[in-house]
């Protein structure tokens, strides 16, 4: 079986990645010996060999949910929910809800839209519906609001004792707020273990019990996180993906690139960009250093984007996920009259002709001053994906460390939470509360 594949050849010089790599193996050592800033949180290095202990509970566990449900909700904000969204966008059908496919599993506690909740709550009325509940804590505001709205429906409509048959609870193995009300209420749990931070864990129970609800392979997923794992483990650095990626983005990021655009060319792939721009993102971004993470979904936002990223201020450096084959074939028709006068790609693959928009798209932006990557997955399967997710879970952590930054926190996040309990008037934020008033009436 193939493996993804890295290259960077039009971005930076073979003679420039050599020059790093002294710098990718300390940061690898760093980050495999556990001897750098945030070591507490490295514990999904060991994962897709940590969880497969529990593949047959989150099997089963899943199998009785999508026997009880026609809708499942999986309630959980940032990591608690983008890696199994974007596993699950990339892997189910375009078109499945209009094929009554079942169950759904559909999101919630990843905003505060009142219009949104009430929309969730009305469609929830006509069907039958179980609760995955993520949150370590239990006191998010997102995601602890939808579940109280959710778990109050539920029990409304099947009564408290059928509705404990389809509330999963993935938290804590011993404190916080759901772990108290899930040994409370005797719901079924999984663990978010300690060294297992949120945006490192689709391979943990908190993402892979919701792929597993969605009827996907989650063994295939852990096993090619698995085989990556050993890849980056046992290869060279100069040899495995990971470590030439960060490389790479690191030598354009010293340069002066500091936006990276990850860009697709195949719908499905939206919300691993997503997934990414978390990872990335919260990963990379302190003490105002880091990569700035986007991306774009070609060849639509061509159409929008292309033309800033051809001619706009050259700070980007672009990333390309590549899909070598399609699950599936559609040949371009002929035409008699002609009149869009595309008859010359008749007979051809719809993939063939999106390939060379991928191509064509690659060459223009290296030539318009956008160093170009490319990441190639053989195809679109759990498998690949899963060695998609550990290579950028590796290669974030060896960026982070050759950033100088401690990759595994995430320091600026609660800013936006004390400014939100103040304004609210939470009981502990009385001088807060009073700061924030006196500063808005200036």
């Amino acid at each position: 079986m193939k493996n993804i594949q890295f290259s960077a050849t039009s971005a930076v010089s073979h003679q420039d990645l050599l020059s790093l790599m002294p710098q990718v193996r300390a940061a690898q050592q760093t980050l495999v010996q556990g001897s750098g800033e945030g070591n507490d949180y490295i514990g999904w290095l060991t994962l897709p060999d940590d969880i497969q202990c529990q593949i047959q509970d989150i099997q089963a566990t899943a199998a009785l949910l999508r026997e009880r449900c026609e809708i499942i909700v999986c309630i959980g904000i940032g990591g608690s929910y983008l890696g199994a969204k974007a596993v699950n966008e990339a892997l189910l059908p375009f078109f499945g809800a209009y094929h009554q496919q079942q169950p759904a599993i559909i999101y919630a506690g990843q905003n505060i839209s009142e219009d949104y909740l009430y929309e969730l709550q009305q469609l929830l009325t006509h069907h039958s519906f179980g609760i995955i509940c993520i949150s370590k804590s239990g006191t998010t505001t997102e995601p602890a609001l939808a579940f109280r709205l959710l778990k109050s429906q539920l029990e409304q409509q099947i009564g408290e004792s059928a509705a404990r048959e389809r509330i999963v609870c993935i938290t804590d193995a011993q404190r916080g707020a759901l772990r108290t009300l899930a040994t409370q209420q005797g719901y079924k749990t999984f663990v978010i273990e300690d060294n297992v931070g949120g945006r490192f864990s689709v391979l943990s129970p908190v993402g892979l019990l919701p792929i597993a609800c969605a009827g996907l392979d989650i063994q295939a997923l852990v096993d090619g996180a698995r085989e990556m794992k050993n890849l980056c483990y046992n290869q060279n650095v100069e040899e495995h993906p990971a470590a030439q990626y960060a490389a790479a983005r690191t030598i354009l990021y010293r340069s002066g690139k500091t936006v990276e655009l990850l860009a697709n060319f195949h719908p499905k792939m939206h919300y691993i960009s997503e997934w990414w721009k978390q990872l990335f993102g919260e990963s990379e971004g302190k003490g105002h250093h880091g990569i700035f993470p986007a991306s774009v979904d070609f060849t639509t936002d061509l159409h929008s984007m292309g033309q800033y990223i051809q001619d706009g201020e050259r700070i980007l450096m672009e990333t390309v996920l590549s899909i070598e084959q399609p699950n599936h074939s559609v040949i371009f028709p002929h035409d008699e009259q002609n009149l869009d006068g595309l008859n010359f790609l008749s007979g051809k693959r719809v993939d063939e002709v999106n390939k060379m928009a991928e191509l064509g798209t690659m060459l223009a932006h290296v030539d318009g001053g956008v160093p170009n990557m490319k990441i190639t997955l053989p195809q679109l399967n759990e498998f690949y994906l899963g060695e998609l997710i550990y290579m950028m879970e590796y290669a974030c952590g060896l960026s982070g460390y050759m950033l100088g930054i401690n990759p595994f926190n995430q320091p600026g996040v609660e800013a936006y939470k004390r400014n939100m309990f103040a304004l609210l008037n939470k009981p502990g934020y009385e001088a807060e509360s009073a700061a924030i008033q006196a500063r808005l009436k200036k």
